[in-house]
């Protein structure tokens, strides 16, 4: 088996200012035929980062007719790789290991397990990384056999989600999810642990380090819950005060690295971080935006989910995907060239249904079609005209494809505030109601009659019963 070779320091650490060399190990525990793609044909055999195919995940665009709705496990191993990419790792080799059922011990079998201890020796690497959530015994007994440290998947991303904490608020919650996954994993030796040494003159060995720790790392976690609901606390009466003006949400949702922050960027001309890497926003984002109706709304650019997403991940970030819970309309972005399109936008409604937002209304936003080539995208158009209006909406977020088309449907989605025409009578000295209705009204004509201004209107049932008395009766 053919492994990268690097320089070392001789202590098996990464030399200082170097990335972490990993292996990665794939499992899967389905082991049935599948017709295997020839970009990740051989990925058994642990393969040099040069030779990954990048952009894995982009190997074909959404087809109709067509649903994969699982991944299989090559193909997890594409976007796993991704991930690894995104913490900043090197990848120095790759592993994918097959079975019926998994191991209780080690997951993946002794005699695997033996391989995967040469393959991190000769490529001295520094961490192994499962694509697959360890159990506490496995973790354990994988760390006793294994050269270097052992990570499962679900401590993989807590550690990427902490790397992009920004705010005080994300930081708070990453923490919470990591002491959480970790609380149950603390392992220790018993007596020979203990803070207090058994011998004349007392009753027992004393409380262990193991139970210390256990007791620091759970007072910490209700410190946490205890900020996070002051956090929590803030944004409903943020929520309060925005709720008097009647001013609708609106938020993005959709699978990682799907465009979500760009496609903001582009319709707010805000200037939210755009990243091709997983989970480069973590911190909800909020601006206002017109739409072509002239109505006022809220746009909300929200953390991006994944397959798999740990449920302490999900529950901790709960005060921030609280914008998706008071959202009105949600956009699901999607990434129109992805070849597991299916798989992803499962994924993503687990995680609403999760929320409790599954059945609010949703527009689909099928992003990156700039990318595509001619035919796909008479396919995508063809698709997307058997579909209800406005149900999906083909765009661009880089270059502005499709907005004009977005705007619209999400001006015919919002129902709380719904769109009246009206007939106006305004005299022309209440300059203050002609700027309301110029500002937030669609005006269709204008007359003018002595010193009055006959306007014909479209505007949002909440300004035209403001201006009730200017209306035309009959």
């Amino acid at each position: 088996m053919e492994v990268d070779q690097r320089g070392s320091d001789g202590t098996g650490s990464p030399v200082r200012g170097q990335p972490e060399r990993a292996i990665l190990v794939g499992v899967d525990l389905t082991v049935r035929s599948r017709v295997r793609r020839p970009a990740v044909e051989g990925a058994r055999a642990a393969v040099c980062p040069e030779e990954a195919v990048p952009g894995a995940l982009r190997s074909g665009p959404l087809q109709p007719g067509t649903r994969s709705t699982e991944l299989d496990a090559e193909e997890s191993l594409a976007e796993f790789r991704e991930l690894v990419t995104s913490a900043g790792a090197e990848i120095a080799a790759e592993i994918l290991q097959r079975r019926p059922r998994p191991d209780p011990a080690t997951l993946i079998g002794a005699g695997k397990v033996e391989e995967i201890a040469g393959v991190a020796l000769s490529a001295q690497a520094d961490l192994i990384l499962f694509d697959h959530d360890l159990s506490p015994t496995q973790l354990r007994n994988l760390e006793a056999a294994l050269p270097c440290r052992v990570l499962d998947r679900t401590q993989l991303i807590l550690d990427i989600f902490a790397r992009h904490a920004r705010t005080r608020e994300g930081q708070l919650q990453v923490e919470l999810a990591q002491l959480e996954y970790m609380l149950p994993r603390l392992t220790g030796r018993g007596k020979a642990m203990s803070q207090l040494g058994g011998g004349i003159g007392t009753r027992g060995p004393g409380e262990t380090q193991l139970e210390t720790d256990r007791r620091r790392i759970q007072r910490r976690i209700d410190q946490l819950k205890q900020d996070l609901e002051g956090v929590r606390r803030v944004r409903r009466q943020q929520r309060q005060r925005r709720e008097a003006v009647p001013v609708p949400t609106i938020a993005l949702v959709g699978y990682t690295n799907a465009g979500k922050s760009t496609l903001f960027n582009r319709i707010t001309g805000g200037h939210v971080l755009e990243s091709s890497r997983m989970f480069a926003t973590l911190d909800p984002k909020l601006r206002a935006i017109e739409l072509p109706s002239r109505r006022k709304v809220l746009l909300s650019d929200t953390v991006g989910f994944i397959r798999d997403l740990p449920h302490t991940l999900v529950t901790s970030f709960r005060a921030t995907l609280e914008e998706v819970e008071q959202a009105e309309v949600l956009l699901h972005v999607r990434d129109a060239g992805s070849s597991y399109g299916e798989e992803q936008k499962t994924q993503v409604e687990n995680v609403l249904d999760e929320l409790e937002a599954l059945n609010k209304p949703r527009i689909e936003v099928l992003n990156k079609i700039d990318l595509l080539g001619d035919a796909e995208r008479e396919a995508l158009a063809n698709r997307q005209q058997a579909e209800p209006a406005g149900s999906s909406v083909l765009v661009s977020a880089r270059t502005g494809e499709g907005l004009d088309a977005l705007l619209a449907a999400i001006d015919d989605a919002l129902h709380s505030d719904p769109l009246v025409d009206a007939d106006l009578r305004v005299p022309q000295h209440e300059g203050a109601v002609l700027a309301a209705i110029e500002a937030g009204m669609m005006v269709h004509s204008r007359d003018y009659e002595g010193n009055l201004v006959l306007l014909s209107v479209t505007g949002p049932a909440s300004l035209v019963g403001r201006l009730r008395d200017f209306r035309l009766r009959g």
